[in-house]
This record gives C-alpha cells, sequence and structure tokens, in this order.
C-alpha cells in the first residue's frame, strides 16, 4: 500500500481568529488532508487562554500546534523555532505561508534537508527594514519552490529569477450559502468593505470619496465589517468630511453575520494601498465572497486585486485615490447590474478550493 505523504504547513496566521493568511493556510491544510496527504500545522495561540482555537482544532481532521504568544514576543519565536525543528524532520513537505514562518523556513533549510515551498502574499518582501528585506531573499533563494498568490505578488520578486516560481491564486468557499445572481439593484445603496480596519485595506480611500459618490446616491450607507483596528481615526476622517451618518462599523463577526452582511450589499469595494512599512492587497479573497453572492466589486489598480477582479466583467478596477473614477466605476455597474451581478458569480468559479489545490498538487509533484 502506498504511503501518504506528509505536509508540515509553518503559518503566521491560522482559524478561528481572522486574518487572509490564516483563512488561506486552514483551505490548504484541509484540502490537502483531504487529498490524503497528513497535514501538521504549526500557528500561533492569538485568544488569550486558547479555548477559542482548541474547540476549532478538535474539529479538524488535521493536527495544529499552537504557540503561546507571550508578552516577551521573543519567546513565542524561539518556541515556534523549536517545534519546526522538531517535526521538519518528519515531513516530505515544509510549507510557509507569512513573513516569519518564511524565516523559520530558511533557517531549517541551513540544517535539514526537505522540500521547502513558500506562498508569497506580498507584504513578506516589502518590508522597510533592509536587513528584513535581505534575509527574506536569501530564505527564498534557498527554496525549492515558491508560489505567488496574484501576478503582482510574482513581480515584487521578480528580480530574484527564481526557476520553480508559479502564480496559483487564493481560493475560496463559501459553498454553504446558495449563489444567485441578483435581478436589481438594491435601493438605496449599500457599499461593503469586509477586513481589518488598517490603511491597507483602503476604508479610509471610501470615506474620502464619500462627499463625491452622495452627491448621485445620497441615501447610500458604508458598511465596515472588520477588526476596528483603526475605527476611531475613520471615524474622525468621516466627522471632518460630513458623512459620519452613512457608516456603519460592525467590528469583528461571526462567518453567518458576515455573509448576511454581503447578501444584502449592492457593492463590495476595497481601494487597497501600500503601506510605508511594506504592507500591500497580495490578492483580495473577500472580493470572490462577494462575488459568489451576486455581488460586483470596485478594487484599486496597482496590486493583487487586479487577479481577484475581472475588469468590466465581475467588477472595476480604479485608482483608490480618485473620487471621480470611483464614481464612475459605481455608475458603470449600475447601470448594466444584473449583468455584472451574473458575471461575477461565474468570474468565482475560476477560484474554487477543487481546482485551486489541484494546481498545488501538480505544482509540488
Amino acid at each position: 500500500m502506498k504511503q501518504s505523504r506528509k505536509f508540515l504547513l509553518i503559518t503566521s496566521e491560522f482559524p478561528p481568529q481572522p486574518g487572509g493568511i490564516g483563512n488561506h493556510a486552514f483551505h490548504l491544510a484541509k484540502s490537502f488532508q483531504n487529498k490524503d496527504i497528513q497535514v501538521q500545522v504549526i500557528s500561533d495561540q492569538r485568544s488569550g487562554e486558547g479555548e477559542e482555537e482548541k474547540q476549532f482544532d478538535q474539529q479538524q481532521l488535521f493536527k495544529t500546534i499552537r504557540i503561546k504568544r507571550r508578552s516577551l514576543i521573543l519567546i513565542s519565536y524561539l518556541h515556534r523555532i523549536l517545534k519546526a525543528f522538531q517535526l521538519a524532520k518528519e515531513q516530505d513537505i515544509v510549507l510557509l505561508s507569512g513573513k516569519f514562518s518564511i524565516w523559520v523556513g530558511g533557517l531549517l533549510s541551513l540544517f535539514i534537508q526537505k522540500e521547502y515551498v513558500a506562498v508569497l502574499h506580498g507584504s513578506e518582501v516589502l518590508l522597510p527594514s533592509s536587513l528584513q528585506r535581505k534575509y527574506t531573499q536569501f530564505c527564498l533563494q534557498r527554496f525549492d519552490k515558491i508560489i505567488a498568490v496574484s501576478h503582482y505578488t510574482k513581480s515584487l520578486i521578480a528580480h530574484l529569477e527564481l526557476n520553480q516560481l508559479k502564480v496559483i491564486p487564493n481560493g475560496f468557499d463559501i459553498s454553504s450559502v446558495e449563489s444567485v445572481p441578483k435581478d436589481d439593484v438594491s435601493v438605496p445603496l449599500q457599499l461593503v468593505t469586509v477586513g481589518n480596519v488598517t490603511p491597507r485595506k483602503g476604508q479610509h480611500n471610501i470615506i474620502k470619496a464619500l462627499p463625491y459618490i452622495l452627491k448621485k446616491y445620497p441615501q447610500l450607507t458604508y458598511h465596515i465589517v472588520g477588526i476596528p483596528t483603526t475605527q476611531p481615526q475613520l471615524l474622525q476622517l468621516a466627522e471632518s468630511l460630513g458623512v459620519e451618518k452613512h457608516l456603519v462599523f460592525y467590528g469583528r463577526v461571526t462567518e453567518e453575520e458576515k455573509l448576511r452582511i454581503l447578501k444584502q450589499s449592492t457593492l463590495f469595494m476595497m481601494l487597497s494601498e501600500h503601506t510605508n512599512e511594506g504592507d500591500v492587497e497580495g490578492f483580495g479573497i473577500a472580493i470572490l465572497e462577494a462575488n459568489a453572492l451576486g455581488v460586483p466589486g470596485i478594487g484599486a489598480k496597482g496590486c493583487g486585486i487586479e487577479d481577484a477582479i475581472d475588469n468590466y466583467a465581475s467588477g472595476v478596477l480604479v485608482d483608490a485615490k480618485n473620487a471621480r473614477e470611483v464614481v464612475q466605476a459605481i455608475d458603470e455597474i449600475i447601470v448594466d447590474y444584473p449583468l455584472y451581478s451574473q458575471r461575477a458569480l461565474k468570474w468565482t468559479q475560476n477560484f474554487t478550493w477543487d481546482k485551486i489545490i489541484r494546481q498545488y498538487l501538480d505544482f509540488l509533484s
């Protein structure tokens, strides 16, 4: 009988805590396990006592090893490195997702001969510290294969001239929800962004565009879903522009609540931008989740969102800082809304996890 392969996945995030890298890592682990590959995951314990993670992990078919976050973060990092050294020896492939995971993989590769594969989301290579950038490049050059989640992410490491480099987009799964196109536009207009409330996700760019959008759509509401990291600053911005009455902040919500909000929305907005800390939008999976519910998207050019939107089909790409372009994009979609809704739904079929994991397996074999 053929012995199943063993994969170790080291990731900087993992559910049930929110985060795009974690969501991607979870579906990778789940999909590999469903293909009869033995998977072990190393990730952080991000809730206080870890009870939330413990309950989540018990429901999975693969094993997750959680490293408790300490007040002195260096101790947590050392624990993660030690655990990685212990488990890597038993594996066929070591998968690395997230900045610190890539650093751990580079260290492992100096001592343990295995096949190392990095999943690159984008922010790992645009770090503010030149020392961090150089070490990251050193790690990537030691790995056997690199998977970039978008063509934009791939472009960030083009200068390294890596041979085994492939673009495999993020997958998504909301199979529990019935997906049907929308026949008409909801009135008044409902805009929504799902994601950590940070400069990278670009909620502030939408708020800055609201005075222009409201001239044409005066009754609209902008729904902001996600960890409220910079909510006070956004409220201050909205008040200075006189648009605060058009905002609804939800904070972190359950998966069910997120899907409910997406379903009642007219347009998904993600006007992401690069930050001074090197944080970038590598793909934009939340756009596809909205598309799968018949909600077209408007997203920023010049980042991984360009791979997540089929321009003038599933949505429209714009200059995130250009309010006039944003208004024009809204007009473009509203005029032909049923068709945009249908095409958005069809577009998502390219990103289902059964198709994405097949690309992973083909590349890793």
